[in-house]
C-alpha cells in the first residue's frame, strides 16, 4: 500500500490536536498503516513533530502568498489570508499551541511568516485601519490564538466551518480596528 505521507501528517494532526499525548500506535491506526510504515517515514515522535511542521509552515506561506497581503486595505487582505488558511486550520493550531515540542529549536520559517503577519498589521496602522496602540507583534499572536481557537471550535462541532473567517475577522479586526474617536 503506497503511503500519502502529506495525508499521513495531516491524520497525525487532527490526532494530536484532539490528543497531545497519543503514541505513534494511535497516529499509525488513525492513519490505516503500521507502526513499521510509520517508523520508516519518521523515525520517531520528534521526526513526526519536525514533518508537521514543515507540512504547516509550507501550507501558511502558501496562503499568505495566495492571499496578496501586499494588494488592497490591510483589513481586506487579513480576511483573504483568513479564508486561505482555513483548509490547514488544524495543523496550525496543534503547532502554534504545541510549540514547547520544539525546545528552543524553532524553523526559521517562523521569523518569516511573522515578518510578513506583522507587515500587514504595520501596514494597516499606517493606512489608519488599525490602532497604533497595539504593536503588530500582538496583532499577529492575537490572529495565531484566534486561529487555533476557531480550528478547536470547528472540530468539536460548536461552530460550523463555514463561519472560520467571518467570524475571526469579526473578532480580530473589530478589536484591532481604529476607532474614529481615537
Amino acid at each position: 500500500m503506497t503511503m500519502d505521507r502529506d495525508q499521513v501528517l495531516r491524520t497525525a494532526a487532527a490526532l494530536l490536536t484532539r490528543k497531545a499525548t497519543a503514541t505513534m500506535d494511535e497516529v499509525a491506526r488513525a492513519a490505516g498503516i503500521g507502526r513499521a510504515t510509520l517508523h520508516r517515514h519518521f523515525a520517531g515522535r520528534d521526526a513526526l513533530i519536525r514533518a508537521l511542521e514543515a507540512l504547516g509552515l509550507r501550507e501558511l506561506e502558501a496562503a499568505l502568498d495566495e492571499a496578496g497581503l501586499d494588494e488592497g486595505p490591510a483589513d481586506e487582505a487579513v480576511r483573504r489570508l483568513l479564508v486561505r488558511v482555513e483548509p490547514a486550520a488544524g495543523l496550525l493550531a496543534f503547532l502554534i499551541t504545541e510549540n514547547q515540542l520544539f525546545e528552543g529549536e524553532v524553523d526559521k520559517g517562523w521569523d518569516r511568516i511573522d515578518a510578513r503577519i506583522s507587515a500587514l498589521f504595520r501596514r494597516g496602522q499606517r493606512e489608519g485601519t488599525f490602532r497604533i496602540d497595539l504593536s503588530p507583534a500582538w496583532l499577529t499572536e492575537a490572529l495565531y490564538g484566534l486561529i487555533g481557537a476557531g480550528a478547536w471550535a470547528i472540530q468539536d462541532g460548536r461552530v460550523a466551518a463555514r463561519d472560520f473567517p467571518y467570524m475571526i475577522a469579526e473578532l480580530l479586526l473589530g478589536g484591532a480596528r481604529r476607532s474614529v474617536d481615537t
